[in-house]
């Protein structure tokens, strides 16, 4: 019975569990759980450093993480690695914030217009299977070989799942929440903006994320400066250093976008319950 009436509320034991923990405590914690996040990276980067050195890779099939790191370094000084980061970014940014926009508003139009979605569902449906750096001559051809055309493409890539997550987004919303707000006197307006959008936001934001990283690829396929041209131009003059410099370049930037685009969905959502559960990304 002197156990059952410890667990009761207000016993000693209640009374414990709502004592708060000490800070040490809390930092040792807190530091465990960021030694457990990067654990794997590090496990990877251990194994790498080891293969390339136990002599059964060559230096040109696979070089060490450490002359790797070197060469970054290098460029880092001699500011290739600025150059090439600051090009990448603002042509991929600025691809996926038209795509993101013009799909966002595009979504929109066709889960609440008829006439949209008779005319531009069909097309969404043939172009978004199809490889659309396939249109890169064509585009080139129009619009020429500098930046407008390779923002043209990261644009195009990016608007397809956007415009997919928007579309779903929005028709998944619950009759319910429509009905009640017709009935309250809403407008079709006010059923888009302030009950639907909402609604279809983690939706959303999800095509978002999948639409960053497409962005982030297309850039690398167009060539000239940045880290991925960096990267052909490695290959082509068979600097394999080079080629896997651009791939931890890119790896680290791609990490830091993703990173980016989370903590900002945690705070768009702050309202929804996935918030509540902590986020594996």
């Amino acid at each position: 019975m002197a156990g059952v009436a410890d667990d009761m509320p207000g016993g000693p034991l209640a009374e414990l569990a709502q004592e708060p923990l000490p800070p040490a405590y809390r930092w040792l914690r807190s530091a465990g759980w960021g030694v457990a996040r990067v654990f794997s990276v590090v496990a990877l980067a251990i194994a790498w450093e080891a293969a390339a050195r136990s002599g059964a890779f060559t230096p040109f099939m696979l070089p060490a993480l450490s002359a790797v790191l070197e060469r970054i370094w290098n460029d880092l000084i001699h500011g290739e690695l600025l150059l090439n980061t600051g090009v990448t970014l603002y042509r991929a940014l600025t691809g996926f914030l038209i795509g993101a926009v013009a799909g966002i508003v595009l979504g929109m139009a066709i889960s609440r217009n008829a006439v949209a979605n008779w005319f531009f569902d069909p097309i969404i449906s043939v172009g978004f299977p199809m490889p659309k750096i396939a249109f890169l001559p064509v585009v080139i051809l129009w619009l020429g070989v500098y930046d407008v055309s390779k923002i043209t493409m990261i644009a195009v890539e990016a608007i397809f799942p956007v415009v997919t997550a928007t579309i779903i987004g929005i028709r998944g919303v619950e009759r319910e929440l429509l009905w009640s707000a017709r009935n309250m006197g809403a407008g079709e307006r006010e059923l888009l903006w302030q009950i639907a959008l909402p609604a279809a936001l983690p939706q959303i934001i999800t095509g978002l994320q999948v639409a960053l990283p497409i962005a982030i690829v297309t850039e690398m396929f167009m060539g000239g400066y940045g880290l991925g041209g960096a990267m052909n131009t490695a290959s082509r003059f068979a600097d394999s250093r080079g080629v896997f410099a651009g791939i931890v370049e890119i790896a680290v930037v791609g990490y830091a976008l993703v990173k980016i685009m989370s903590l900002a969905r945690r705070r768009l959502l702050l309202w929804h319950q996935e918030a509540v559960a902590p986020s594996t990304v």
